[in-house]
């Protein structure tokens, strides 16, 4: 089977340093333990909550700073999303790969910003496009200089306030770029479902994992958090931090 080879981890959103701290920790412990090199995430704002009232994260400024922290303290690579434009520059400076939300894949200003920090750019699949689709995504980024593109899977919207995945969306994709990342904890989300929050069942998120690693994804993307159903976004899909490096031991193997 399939090898995984690009692991994503860390929590939704920047809480507070304590939190980025205990998550860079582990990951750093994971990497020791199975020789990987985990991607550590986290977002400074999310732009995109279903309700004006939930919490959206540190901002900018401060945000950067914090995931400069981790970078410095822990050697950790750091990826983390853009909503508009002008944020690449600064993030580019910051972080190794510069992800495009998936509400904003078709957003060509932003990819071309993106690109154009010459940082890797990994672009989520939109929930209302296929996984062909997303060769007009990846042509603009490329057009504006991208050397390195990602594709991620993060599942396409069923009816009302849920998702479903078809993972041929994965091979589909692998035709486009060499690099195709499943987000295992958005996939299982169920979007604006739990009055003003986004809800989800963090118990399909290794499934998610493991399927994705038959269809042939090359990496994935997990959300995690120490004490889940305490985060202030995404809280019903992260994934228990303390069973991540089981996951990711069954990924990596060759079977």
């Amino acid at each position: 089977m399939n090898q995984i080879k690009t692991i994503i981890a860390g929590p939704c959103v920047i809480e507070t340093a304590e939190l980025l701290d205990t998550v860079a920790h582990k990951l750093v412990e994971i990497n020791g333990k199975l020789g990987t090199d985990i991607i550590f995430k986290a977002s400074f704002d999310k732009a995109n909550r279903t309700s004006v009232r939930s919490f959206r994260g540190p901002g900018l400024e401060r945000g950067l700073q914090m995931l400069a922290d981790v970078k410095a303290k822990y050697g950790l690579r750091l990826l983390t999303d853009i909503h508009e434009a002008w944020q690449a520059k600064p993030v580019g400076e910051v972080c190794d790969v510069i992800q495009i939300p998936a509400f904003l894949c078709r957003q060509t200003d932003l990819l071309i910003a993106a690109a154009q920090t010459g940082k890797t750019v990994n672009i989520k699949k939109a929930q209302f496009l296929s996984g062909l689709d997303m060769r007009y995504p990846v042509e603009k980024a490329r057009d504006a200089g991208a050397t390195e593109v990602w594709l991620t899977e993060r599942g396409n919207m069923m009816g009302y306030n849920n998702l479903v995945v078809d993972f041929r969306n994965i091979p589909d994709m692998l035709g486009i770029v060499p690099t195709v990342i499943m987000d295992c904890t958005h996939s299982v989300q169920r979007p604006g479902g739990a009055d003003g929050k986004t809800g989800g069942d963090r118990r399909y998120v290794p499934q998610m994992a493991l399927a994705a690693k038959a269809f042939g994804a090359t990496g994935c993307f997990f959300e995690v958090h120490p004490a889940p159903d305490e985060g202030l976004s995404d809280a019903a899909n992260m994934l228990e931090l303390d069973k991540l490096e089981d996951l990711v031991g069954k990924l990596i193997a060759d079977d």
